[in-house]
């Protein structure tokens, strides 16, 4: 081999090995720093896309616990409100018994319908104030129907999927309408007996409601739903599209509506009109009758064990409610459990592919250190073969 001193081969390949250790010491360095095995894409392109992906539902998962427990506690705020509008009931029917006494007089009926009244304001004013963070619960609003459906909805899950979201119907949690009830405001709608049509039926088109026709004994019945504004030839549009070939409807809303069984076996039934909201339909025509209001009386004995019955009703349907509720927070308390086992998988995952195994990184961390120190002196002792030239110009 000749002795060149322009071109020193030994000391180039000193230096190429020794910057591939310190490129590996940097790395590990970087590693043990930070704590993760991929800090870039170029440290694994396809764990790094699978940890993103990992991340996003993590972090899903811990907004959707959170979301569960703010679910947990709207429903606990709305089976509050029942607890308490189920002890008036109960009050109230304590005072529906005692009415039920002949022993009373006039001004004790007096005094047992004053405090009745109170109550029954109460449970109004539970209806429309109960609420979650300006969200009304038992006022109605958060039910689910066949043609609406603004029931509670919570996002327990971390993607956009249905099986993402836990729906509470609070339909069956309606005060407002108890409170109607008591107060003899809940009319159960326009009806007609011993013909084959109804007339004069008139509906509320400022607020707009959901209405169903039916009659006894056939099937023939049909529902329609106005929007608030309507008008009345938009109202009379509406039920003679629902109502097909079963009913002929005409009329108006200023003289009444009119409907007419198209069924042969029809004459002599009853035909009914009903509202979702009972106070916005009336029956104001010659042939449309409104059901008697119904509400609590304490003016005689049979009639306060009348109230009794009605407000042993109300009594069972908030019982259902309550129930309902429970139910549904029993389910959001499980997705809570359910949903923190994911994310700890979900995190224990990502782990293995991202962070950094410290011990493992440790030992070869050691092992470039070595290695660096050795090829700096061995790129030393190759820079000094050329020394040996020097002997050869003296």
């Amino acid at each position: 081999m000749g002795m060149q001193i322009n071109t020193n081969l030994a000391a180039n390949n000193a230096y190429r090995n020794l910057s591939n250790t310190q490129n590996d010491l940097s790395k590990s360095l970087e590693k043990l720093s930070s704590g993760l095995r991929i800090n870039r894409a170029g440290d694994d392109a396809a764990g790094l896309a699978l940890s993103e992906g990992l991340k996003s539902q993590i972090g899903g998962l811990t907004v959707a616990a959170r979301n569960a427990q703010d679910g947990i506690g709207a429903v606990q705020t709305a089976e509050g409100g029942l607890s308490q509008a189920q002890s008036i009931l109960q009050r109230l029917r304590d005072l529906s018994v005692q009415g039920a006494n002949d022993t009373n007089n006039a001004d004790s009926r007096n005094a047992i319908k004053t405090e009745a009244d109170s109550l029954v304001s109460e449970l109004g004013r539970i209806g429309s104030s109960t609420n979650f963070n300006g969200a009304q619960l038992l006022d109605g609003s958060r039910a689910k129907t066949a043609t609406t459906d603004t029931s509670l909805k919570f996002q327990v899950g971390a993607n956009g999927d249905a099986a993402s979201q836990i729906s509470v119907d609070l339909g069956s949690a309606d005060v407002s309408k108890i409170a109607a009830t008591l107060k003899g405001q809940d009319k159960t709608g326009a009806a007609l007996s011993g013909s084959n049509n109804l007339s004069g039926v008139k509906v509320d088109l400022t607020a707009g409601d959901t209405y169903t026709v039916t009659q006894a004994n056939t099937n023939a019945s049909f529902s329609f739903t106005l929007a608030a504004g309507d008008t009345e030839a938009a109202a009379l549009a509406k039920m003679q599209a629902a109502a097909g070939s079963d009913y002929t409807v005409s009329g108006d809303n200023t003289a009444g509506y009119k409907f007419v069984s198209n069924a042969a076996a029809a004459t002599g039934n009853t035909i009914s009109v009903t509202a979702a909201t009972p106070a916005n339909v009336t029956a104001a025509g010659t042939t449309g009758t409104e059901a008697a209001p119904k509400g609590l009386d304490f003016s005689s004995a049979s009639a306060s064990q009348a109230s009794i019955e009605l407000l042993t009703g109300q009594i069972t349907s908030v019982s259902s409610a309550r129930a309902s509720l429970g139910a549904s927070q029993n389910r959001l308390e499980s997705a809570v459990q359910t949903i923190n086992v994911a994310k700890e998988n979900l995190t224990a995952s990502n782990s293995r592919i991202r962070d950094t195994d410290m011990a493992e990184e440790m030992v070869k961390f050691t092992r470039n250190n070595i290695l660096s120190q050795a090829g700096t002196a061995m790129l030393a002792q190759a820079n000094q073969t050329g020394q040996g030239v020097l002997q050869l110009l003296r």
